[in-house]
């Protein structure tokens, strides 16, 4: 099979890197990733992998020359690469091995092989398929192993007998779950049941390779694919098995409560077809993590799982250490919406009073509209009356949220009057009555006992500083 370049974008590329190639009395080969989106017609990736028989370093000096003696080729020795930045793509050159593992390590032992034994090595079909750019079969399709048969028929299958090949690169089992959630592919049944059989192995990879794949998921067109098939195969419960906990529902007294893992799939799945906002779709992966450690039943009442968003909140910390996350803004972004999650729907079901308004508007701040994008995908009810009751209450509060900040303006909160001014006001130097006065004129406004401006703010601290015993 030989696939058409001529209307490639990168033609002229792949021409200087074939006469470079042929120069020098070398083998060259599109391999990878590249291959199978061209052939897919997906968005061409900017990283092209390219595989020589010969020395990939040795290639990438050369090509690097005929493109422009000043391009600069980055070699990573130990590995046998080298890579190039041309313009807008990332080009990386290797020479073609074969790779042997040890049981506690997926760094393999590497020597130099056919381009054959660099196929065997791939982890899927879909991406052992390879594109020659030799000056006698330019263009022409290498797939030892089916690989545009599996493409058609939308199949993950290994290129060798899969549980070997996730023993020895643990890491595929994730990318695995990856590619079926990113293609909306089936991994092929025997690839499964070795993911079964292995996924213990999965410790030996560090946690922040894994989290790179697990975010792919995250990102997904619909990341339920992939969570589902990480429960499914084991892998979940050795990463967070805290979502796990989840799963299950218990009767007691004839009264049960739902599936609260497999409605936070539903959750995720809803929040992804509004917004790209990784955080904020792992904020809706957490949103109901503090239900299994708050789950009671109570005679009379049901099931109830008081203070669950607060656990839940801390329960984030702790997670994003351990699954090495970002420990800065975008995990406090996540505790935030976790802690706020259930406040809208408790507004929706009661009559919200203005204070509560400004209350919400105070604690989320900036990210309201996020936070009620998570509280409208918490909706899962199947029953469209009810999706309609909780769609038309979300609106009338949303109404009534910027009525209370057009008047208020609470939502970037700012003190109408600062700790300096107190301080000059009573003569008083840092200390713990600044505090409790800025407290009670935050508390007055909130509960709506004075205005958000200065003039009513100052008679206001006048008032409460002399019950303190404080005088101008």
């Amino acid at each position: 099979m030989i696939i058409n370049l001529n209307q490639n974008k990168n033609l002229k590329l792949f021409k200087i890197i074939s006469e470079a190639a042929e120069r020098n009395n070398q083998s060259v080969y599109i391999v990878g990733g590249y291959v199978r989106d061209l052939l897919m017609k997906r968005k061409a990736s900017t990283d092209i992998d390219f595989v020589t028989e010969q020395s990939g370093i040795e290639l990438a000096q050369n090509v690097a020359h005929d493109i422009d003696p000043k391009l600069k080729v980055s070699v990573f020795k130990t590995y046998g690469t080298a890579m190039i930045k041309y313009k807008e793509l990332d080009l990386e050159f290797v020479g073609a091995r074969k790779e042997s593992y040890t049981e506690n390590s997926r760094k393999p032992e590497v020597e130099g092989g056919s381009l054959e034994d660099d196929q065997k090595r791939r982890d899927f079909t879909i991406n052992a398929m390879a594109i020659s750019l030799n000056k006698d079969n330019f263009g022409e399709l290498i797939d030892p192993f089916n690989g545009v048969e599996d493409l058609e028929k939308g199949i993950l299958r290994t290129p060798l007998e899969p549980a070997q090949t996730y023993s020895d690169d643990p890491l595929r089992m994730m990318r695995a779950v990856r590619f079926a959630s990113t293609l909306n592919f089936k991994i092929e049944e025997n690839s499964l049941q070795a993911i079964q059989q292995e996924a213990e192995r999965i410790k030996i990879v560090s946690m922040e390779r894994i989290m790179v794949e697990f975010n792919k998921i995250m990102l997904s067109e619909k990341p339920s694919i992939g969570l589902r098939l990480m429960e499914q195969t084991g892998l979940m419960k050795l990463i967070i098995p805290e979502l796990i906990e989840l799963k299950g529902v218990e009767e007691v007294e004839g009264q049960t409560h739902k599936d609260n893992f497999y409605h936070t799939l539903e959750v995720v799945d809803n929040i992804s077809v509004n917004t790209d906002n990784l955080w904020l779709r792992w904020s809706a992966l957490l949103h109901d993590i503090g239900k299994a450690p708050t789950k009671k039943f109570v005679e009379g009442t049901g099931w109830t799982f008081h203070g669950h968003e607060f656990l839940g909140s801390k329960m984030t910390k702790s997670l994003f250490q351990r699954l090495k996350l970002p420990l800065g803004s975008d995990m406090k972004y996540v505790q935030k919406m976790v802690k706020l999650s259930s406040r809208p729907i408790a507004l929706i079901t009661d009559d919200a009073s203005d204070s509560a308004l400004r209350r919400l508007l105070f604690d989320a701040g900036e990210n309201l509209e996020d936070l009620f994008t998570l509280c409208k995908a918490d909706i899962t009810t199947k029953n469209s009356k009810k999706q309609e009751k909780f769609k038309r209450n979300f609106e009338y509060v949303a109404v009534k949220i910027k009525e209370v900040e057009e008047k208020d303006q609470v939502r970037n909160f700012q003190p109408p009057i600062t700790g300096e001014e107190i301080m000059e006001m009573f003569n008083l130097k840092p200390g713990r009555e600044i505090g409790i006065l800025k407290e009670k004129v935050k508390e007055a406004i909130l509960e709506g006992e004075i205005a958000n401006e200065k003039e009513e703010a100052t008679k206001f601290v006048i008032a409460e500083a002399e019950k303190l015993g404080l005088t101008i």
